[in-house]
Protein backbone atom coordinates (compact mmCIF):
# COMPACT_ATOMS: atom_id res chain seq x y z
CA UNK A 1 0.00 0.00 0.00
CA UNK A 2 1.59 3.32 -1.17
CA UNK A 3 2.19 6.48 1.37
CA UNK A 4 -0.18 9.38 1.30
CA UNK A 5 1.25 12.08 -0.07
CA UNK A 6 1.92 14.75 2.36
CA UNK A 7 -0.30 18.10 1.80
CA UNK A 8 2.11 21.17 1.27
CA UNK A 9 0.54 24.32 2.83
CA UNK A 10 1.48 27.49 1.71
CA UNK A 11 1.57 31.10 4.20
CA UNK A 12 0.15 33.77 2.53
CA UNK A 13 0.34 36.06 5.06
CA UNK A 14 3.37 36.13 7.01
CA UNK A 15 2.69 38.78 9.10
CA UNK A 16 -0.30 37.24 10.95
CA UNK A 17 1.16 33.94 10.82
CA UNK A 18 4.40 35.61 12.70
CA UNK A 19 1.85 37.15 15.41
CA UNK A 20 -0.01 33.94 16.02
CA UNK A 21 3.73 32.57 16.64
CA UNK A 22 4.57 35.26 19.28
CA UNK A 23 0.84 34.50 20.61
CA UNK A 24 1.36 30.76 21.29
CA UNK A 25 3.61 31.21 23.89
CA UNK A 26 1.83 34.00 25.66
CA UNK A 27 1.64 33.37 29.60
CA UNK A 28 0.08 35.65 31.87
CA UNK A 29 1.14 35.19 35.86
CA UNK A 30 -1.04 37.24 38.38
CA UNK A 31 -0.17 37.07 42.10
CA UNK A 32 -3.35 38.27 44.34
CA UNK A 33 -1.15 40.31 47.18
CA UNK A 34 -4.56 39.25 49.29
CA UNK A 35 -3.39 35.49 48.39
CA UNK A 36 -2.74 33.20 51.75
CA UNK A 37 0.86 32.97 50.80
CA UNK A 38 1.96 31.77 55.06
CA UNK A 39 0.21 29.12 56.49
CA UNK A 40 -2.64 29.50 59.04
CA UNK A 41 -2.66 28.05 62.47
CA UNK A 42 -3.44 24.35 62.11
CA UNK A 43 -3.82 23.13 65.90
CA UNK A 44 -1.94 20.51 65.23
CA UNK A 45 0.86 18.75 67.11
CA UNK A 46 4.82 19.53 65.65
CA UNK A 47 6.64 22.06 63.91
CA UNK A 48 3.90 24.44 62.03
CA UNK A 49 3.85 24.66 58.15
CA UNK A 50 5.11 27.93 57.09
CA UNK A 51 3.37 28.13 53.62
CA UNK A 52 -0.14 27.42 52.37
CA UNK A 53 -1.13 24.47 50.24
CA UNK A 54 -1.90 27.73 47.58
CA UNK A 55 1.87 28.61 47.60
CA UNK A 56 3.20 25.32 47.47
CA UNK A 57 0.85 24.95 44.80
CA UNK A 58 1.99 27.69 42.72
CA UNK A 59 5.83 26.91 42.97
CA UNK A 60 4.68 22.76 41.91
CA UNK A 61 2.23 24.11 38.72
CA UNK A 62 5.71 26.89 37.65
CA UNK A 63 7.60 23.51 38.12
CA UNK A 64 5.21 21.36 35.66
CA UNK A 65 4.41 23.95 33.46
CA UNK A 66 8.32 24.75 32.26
CA UNK A 67 9.41 21.47 33.19
CA UNK A 68 11.97 22.60 35.90
CA UNK A 69 13.75 20.77 38.64
CA UNK A 70 12.83 22.21 42.19
CA UNK A 71 15.76 24.12 42.96
CA UNK A 72 14.96 26.52 39.46
CA UNK A 73 11.51 26.47 40.36
CA UNK A 74 12.75 28.39 43.34
CA UNK A 75 15.08 30.68 41.65
CA UNK A 76 11.83 31.27 39.28
CA UNK A 77 9.54 31.87 41.74
CA UNK A 78 11.47 34.59 44.01
CA UNK A 79 12.67 36.45 40.68
CA UNK A 80 8.33 36.28 39.85
CA UNK A 81 7.83 37.70 43.05
CA UNK A 82 10.25 40.11 43.36
CA UNK A 83 9.00 41.53 39.63
CA UNK A 84 5.47 41.53 41.05
CA UNK A 85 6.72 44.32 44.22
CA UNK A 86 5.81 41.48 46.79
CA UNK A 87 7.77 41.13 50.02
CA UNK A 88 6.94 37.47 50.20
CA UNK A 89 9.75 34.67 51.35
CA UNK A 90 9.81 31.62 49.17
CA UNK A 91 9.85 28.23 49.84
CA UNK A 92 12.86 26.12 49.57
CA UNK A 93 13.53 23.15 47.31
CA UNK A 94 13.13 20.48 50.37
CA UNK A 95 9.95 22.12 51.03
CA UNK A 96 8.28 21.70 47.63
CA UNK A 97 9.85 18.11 47.77
CA UNK A 98 8.19 17.02 51.14
CA UNK A 99 4.83 18.89 50.31
CA UNK A 100 4.40 17.69 46.71
CA UNK A 101 3.26 14.40 47.76
CA UNK A 102 0.11 15.43 49.02
CA UNK A 103 -0.47 18.29 46.58
CA UNK A 104 -1.91 17.55 43.31
CA UNK A 105 -0.82 19.81 40.11
CA UNK A 106 -3.51 19.80 37.28
CA UNK A 107 -2.51 22.42 34.44
CA UNK A 108 -5.94 22.57 31.96
CA UNK A 109 -6.48 22.68 28.09
CA UNK A 110 -5.54 26.03 27.23
CA UNK A 111 -8.05 27.07 24.04
CA UNK A 112 -6.61 27.92 20.55
CA UNK A 113 -5.55 31.45 20.52
CA UNK A 114 -5.94 32.27 23.90
CA UNK A 115 -3.08 33.07 26.60
CA UNK A 116 -2.52 30.77 29.60
CA UNK A 117 -2.98 32.77 32.81
CA UNK A 118 -1.91 31.13 36.36
CA UNK A 119 -4.13 32.74 38.54
CA UNK A 120 -3.23 32.53 42.05
CA UNK A 121 -5.56 33.54 44.81
CA UNK A 122 -8.06 31.53 47.80
CA UNK A 123 -6.88 28.46 48.68
CA UNK A 124 -6.37 26.77 45.52
CA UNK A 125 -4.81 28.43 42.13
CA UNK A 126 -5.67 27.35 39.12
CA UNK A 127 -4.61 27.67 35.60
CA UNK A 128 -7.27 29.28 33.31
CA UNK A 129 -7.85 30.97 29.80
CA UNK A 130 -8.29 34.32 30.47
CA UNK A 131 -12.16 35.77 31.78
CA UNK A 132 -12.39 39.00 29.26
CA UNK A 133 -10.13 39.56 26.10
Amino acid sequence: MPKPANTRYRTTNWSDYNAALKRRGSLAIWFDPAMPWKAGRSGKRGHPETFSDSAIQTCLTLKVLFGLPLRQTVGLVASLIEMAGLDWPVPDYSTLCRRQARIQVQIPYRRLGQPLNLLGSGPINRLAAPLAA
